[in-house]
């Protein structure tokens, strides 16, 4: 895929989701009032608000645009996962035994998530949010692209560690610009703690790389604390202890807002040993 049909891709499907009101022609299920998709991502899939634990996310259903709407339409059905619980066989979910599969938790709009997809389409992406608009703009991205090794993940991530994946089925973790809950109260919420990293790594392969990407030094320095006491995982830059920004890794809308306000933008990569 050229960058020059992604970007194409983008244009077409990309409408912020924030200012955008309501498409009077969207589909029922879509609009204000209108309920959840009947066949797309559900509110709730796993019941989660039955567990009394620490989140480190607010589930966000959002204002969503007509080709959002319907890019989940016609895509939940093939490429959209429920994080019920159940069992999930990456090979199935794909349709390649062979295909490494890295999960990415956080797209946002999937606009990264897309060019990554885009860049190398051997190999897998489970993609997981909560946003619904996000998770229609990364259906959308996909289908003008002609991406087939996105799959769209609609709940929360833990269940899915904990609950969903067997030992050594990932070839990689992406966690990039997760909310740094910067108030000292709230740093208990941040993702990237010792016990996610307990989940994370018996699902990782061997080779496996962890990247994760923040521009809120406070949460950077957390990261690298809790990355670098992990067993079972090595910095790729022992050195410097933070690592230069990928190539593969896009520079987002998001982060060029941070770097505008000054922000240092830090990149983490652990390998799986």
């Amino acid at each position: 895929m050229s960058s020059s049909s992604l970007a194409a891709a983008e244009a077409a499907a990309h409408v912020p989701d924030a200012t955008a009101a309501p498409d009077a022609t969207a589909p029922a299920s879509t609009r204000r009032g209108g309920g959840r998709f009947p066949d797309g991502p559900a509110a709730d899939p796993a019941g989660s608000r039955e567990e009394h634990r620490i989140r480190s996310f607010h589930a966000r259903r959002g204002r969503i645009t007509h080709a959002q709407a319907a890019a989940i339409e016609r895509h939940w059905g093939a490429w959209g996962v429920e994080l019920d619980g159940r069992p999930l066989d990456l090979a199935a979910l794909f349709g390649s035994a062979e295909m490494p599969v890295v999960l990415e938790i956080g797209f946002g709009m999937g606009d990264a998530t897309a060019h990554m997809a885009a860049a190398d389409p051997g190999t897998g992406i489970l993609a997981v949010d909560v946003h619904t608009p996000g998770q229609g703009n990364l259906l959308a991205l996909a289908d003008r692209a002609g991406l087939t090794n996105v799959r769209v993940a609609n709940g929360d991530a833990i269940v899915l560690l904990r609950d969903m994946l067997a030992p050594g089925s990932l070839a990689g973790l992406r966690v990039y610009f997760p909310d740094p809950w910067p108030k000292a109260k709230h740093a208990k919420r941040r993702l990237i703690q010792p016990s996610f990293l307990a989940l994370v790594t018996p699902l990782l392969r061997p080779g496996a790389v962890v990247h994760c990407a923040t521009d809120w030094e406070p949460y950077a320095e957390q990261m690298l604390e809790v990355l670098s006491a992990a067993p079972g995982l090595v910095n790729a830059h022992p050195a410097e202890g933070f690592a230069p920004r990928p190539d593969f890794r896009p520079l987002t809308k998001f982060e060029r807002q941070g770097l505008d306000k000054g922000h240092v933008v830090r990149d983490l990569l652990f390998t799986r040993v």
